[in-house]
């Protein structure tokens, strides 16, 4: 099942910003030790968070997990000379997220490639950031290639002056 866009964006993005590290922590989990859908859900209630945050989050998971093909079809796309199972987990997990709110959620791709980069400082690798940032970065330059592709073109009309 395709997700739609949330048109919803509200003046507080502290709610998103806890929303998004608590869905990047089930990601981790799901992919770490494969854990179920539910258990996903659980995990996003039981930690301390608003229930906005708690709500996203669970928004977040059910969203990605329902797209992950599409999504990781997408990082493959953009991986050159890199394997996808040498991504780590934590990368995977903060690219499937990015992605997702990309294509789904009615936000910036710079907001959203700040957030990303701001997580995996927090929670990746030295370096990683830098790969995150480089593959969200061609995803969101695709992205705007293919709206402006779609756009109508405008064909001008030149009007000549008669001497």
């Amino acid at each position: 099942m395709k997700a739609t866009k949330n048109r919803t964006v509200g003046k507080n993005f502290k709610h998103k910003r806890e929303g998004r590290i608590l869905a990047f922590q089930a990601l981790y989990s799901y992919e770490f030790e494969h854990k179920e859908f539910d258990d996903l859900l659980a995990f996003c209630n039981e930690i301390e968070n608003s229930a906005e945050a708690r709500s996203y989050a669970r928004s977040l998971v059910k969203g990605i997990l329902d797209n992950l093909p599409i999504i990781d079809d997408l990082i493959i796309s953009r991986l050159k000379g890199w394997d996808f199972s040498r991504v780590s987990i934590v990368d995977k997990a903060v690219l499937r997220l990015a992605i997702y709110e990309m294509m789904y959620e009615d936000l910036e791709d710079l907001i959203i490639i700040n957030e990303a980069v701001e997580i995996i400082k927090q929670f990746g690798g030295e370096e990683s950031y830098k790969f995150v940032n480089g593959i969200l970065d061609a995803i969101s330059k695709r992205k705007q290639n293919k709206q402006q592709e779609q756009q109508p073109k405008i064909k001008k009309k030149i009007i000549r002056r008669k001497n």
